[in-house]
């Protein structure tokens, strides 16, 4: 075990191809690195998520995780842990944490939503990443003492805005951004409403998922087919948000509000609808413009709004970054962590 560049840490993860949570894992584990902390990798077959952690220096193992019939999975991870003889074990989501390796270290479980607990048996520590869940920790019997609230950061680097025209969007149209899985949860079907009142915006959706041939239907039913452009999953949201003027965030089901934090880093005003995370994060009309969710009239109207008052606009991005700055921020967040990770360990896990 490491005494003087803080707690090691073996991380854990056995995510999906793409998704928010896998996203910020990698920079988790990435500005850790940057911030000292000695560090280890788990994870699914993932060559770009592999390489990213590898340029960042981070020892990485690759494994099945398939599931209750995978038998070599637990074992290496054991193995990995054994020789590697980490303070802490960081198991991101279910199917991590059901392998978790028992061992004189503190295994800690990250949760980013309302996941079941029986999930977590093998964990001594829980961290959620939003207060309400901390709270469904809690109301779920998991002792205070072992539950715990970090939040997210999200990257704030600056990118040349993507190129309008090559996306057939008109420089002086009004541009609305949405970001995220093409699901039911992301209330992109009402985004598409937005579009058909909004006569003279466009929308960019970027995202992959099973709605979109649903979502494309919609489009052509709406007569809005022409002014939307699905970009499929994208790994340069800070362009996609340069070339924007509104940030839509139309989620029915948004826990925390990832999405909300990119488009503050990136100083581009909001317009929710006031699902969970984003009535958590947004004041509205001081960070943000907020309305009901399935609401397509009042979230139509917050755009028409912030089109007409560009210094609106400006005053919640303003607004907006500086609760980003100091609050969800690499340096904030990362220092959160090592806090925690040496607080756990001086107190004996």
């Amino acid at each position: 075990m490491n005494d003087t560049a803080g707690q090691s840490v073996l991380q854990v993860m056995a995510g999906a191809q793409t998704g928010g949570a896998e996203a910020f894992f990698v920079r988790l584990v990435c500005a850790l690195q940057r911030a000292g902390t000695p560090q280890q990798a788990a994870i699914r077959h993932h060559a770009a998520r592999k390489a990213a952690l590898t340029e960042a220096g981070v020892p990485v193992t690759e494994l099945p995780f398939s599931g209750k019939f995978d038998l070599t999975t637990k074992k290496s991870l054991k193995n990995l842990a054994r020789d590697f003889n980490p303070d802490i074990v960081l198991v991101w989501m279910n199917r991590a944490a059901r392998v978790a390796p028992k061992g004189d270290w503190t295994v800690v479980g990250r949760l980013g939503g309302y996941y079941k607990l029986k999930n977590y048996k093998r964990c001594d520590h829980l961290i959620a990443n939003t207060e309400d869940i901390r709270q469904y920790l809690l109301n779920e019997g998991w002792p205070a003492d072992r539950s715990w609230y970090l939040p997210n950061f999200v990257d704030d680097r600056r990118m040349p805005p993507v190129d309008r025209k090559a996306l057939e969007t008109p420089d002086g149209a009004p541009l609305m951004l949405c970001l995220g899985r093409l699901h039911t949860n992301k209330g992109f079907d009402t985004a598409l409403e937005v579009l058909a009142r909004v006569p003279k915006a466009y929308l960019w959706i970027a995202g992959d998922g099973k709605d979109e041939a649903a979502l494309k239907d919609q489009a052509l039913r709406l007569g809005v087919a022409q002014r939307v452009r699905f970009l499929g999953w994208r790994d340069d949201a800070p362009a996609l948000l340069a070339a924007a003027d509104i940030f839509l965030c139309s989620s029915r089901h948004e826990p925390l509000g990832n999405i909300v934090l990119e488009a503050w880093a990136q100083g581009v005003p909001i317009v929710a609808a006031a699902s969970q995370g984003p009535t958590q994060l947004i004041e509205d009309g001081k960070s943000g413009l907020l309305a009901p969710i399935d609401d397509a009239d009042a979230l139509a109207k917050a755009v028409d709004r912030l089109i007409e008052d560009k210094a609106l606009g400006v005053d919640l991005a303003g607004n907006g970054h500086a609760i980003f700055a100091e609050r969800f921020s690499e340096g904030p967040v990362v220092a959160a962590y090592q806090e925690f990770f040496d607080t756990i360990r001086r107190n004996g896990g």
